[in-house]
């Protein structure tokens, strides 16, 4: 059993040195996330980072390099959230929206 988990523990910290996703900058709703991940990855990132700050999600404005540039979006603003293109977002995400 304690092989199982130490080579769990040991591929999963392999999986993080592979890349990475941090936020630069967060000034009032926009956030810029410097990252080495897969799209889809930065997109998840970025939707949880905002909603852990009481927002709705993210909506992506632009990429330079390794830099994303994203939008938090509150409910009540009527904003669509934008994913970054060739990659989704959740569908709990924007079902808030949808019921309002």
């Amino acid at each position: 059993m304690k092989k199982i988990l130490l080579l769990t523990t040991i591929s999963s910290l392999a999986l993080l040195g592979c890349s990475s996703s941090q936020i630069n900058m967060s000034m009032g709703n926009m956030r810029l996330i410097t990252s080495s991940a897969a799209p889809q990855d930065v997109m998840d990132f970025a939707n949880t980072a905002c909603k852990n700050d009481f927002y709705q999600g993210a909506s992506f404005l632009s990429k330079a390099g390794k830099e994303y540039r994203f939008k938090c979006v509150k409910a009540e603003e009527n904003e669509i959230l934008t994913p970054i293109p060739g990659t989704s977002i959740p569908a709990e995400v924007s079902a808030p929206a949808a019921a309002k």
